[in-house]
């Protein structure tokens, strides 16, 4: 379920994500996980959004994966042969605070091949960043605040049907 509500946010709120993870506000739209080709992205959260110039590549965790460093390395080898004149930018977006070292771990080595991607830690974000963007707010009791039921109060609800126009 966590899945799909971080799928739709960022497909839905797509400017939004690109704003925060970009600096930027751009227009992008979704890549299907089965135009990259090869066997089929088995990953639960995975989104892929491009513009002209950019493919933005977000993966949602909730629980640290040892397979994440090899995942991203094939995700950004597969982006590049499907869009070699694209800039790729690769996040991971850990949801829930954790003190395994593999919630650091940004970088995919093997032999002279050599991968980095960033990562973030919801838990040590600014609330404030994701109070600017509506389709940020549901991540924001989640961001480092000292009083997550106090944050969810201050998110301003909207009607369904302002969420989907």
């Amino acid at each position: 379920m966590i899945d799909n509500i971080c799928k739709f946010l960022a497909e839905s709120f797509s400017s939004d994500f690109a704003s925060w993870i970009l600096g930027e506000a751009i227009a992008l739209t979704k890549i299907e996980p089965s135009e990259l080709s090869v066997e089929p992205i088995r990953a639960d959260s995975v989104i892929f959004l491009e513009s002209t110039a950019i493919v933005l590549h977000i993966e949602f965790q909730t629980e640290p994966n040892k397979n994440i460093p090899f995942r991203m390395t094939d995700y950004q080898l597969r982006l590049y042969r499907k869009f070699p004149e694209k800039q790729i930018h690769q996040v991971v977006i850990y949801l829930s605070p954790s003190q395994s070292r593999l919630v650091y771990e940004n970088t995919f080595n093997i032999g002279r091949l050599n991968h980095e991607f960033n990562i973030i830690r919801l838990w040590e974000q600014p609330t404030e960043i994701f109070q600017r963007y509506q389709g940020l707010l549901p991540f924001a009791v989640l961001t480092n605040n000292q009083d997550p039921e106090e944050t969810l109060q201050q998110i301003p609800i909207k009607p369904a049907t302002s969420l989907i126009s």
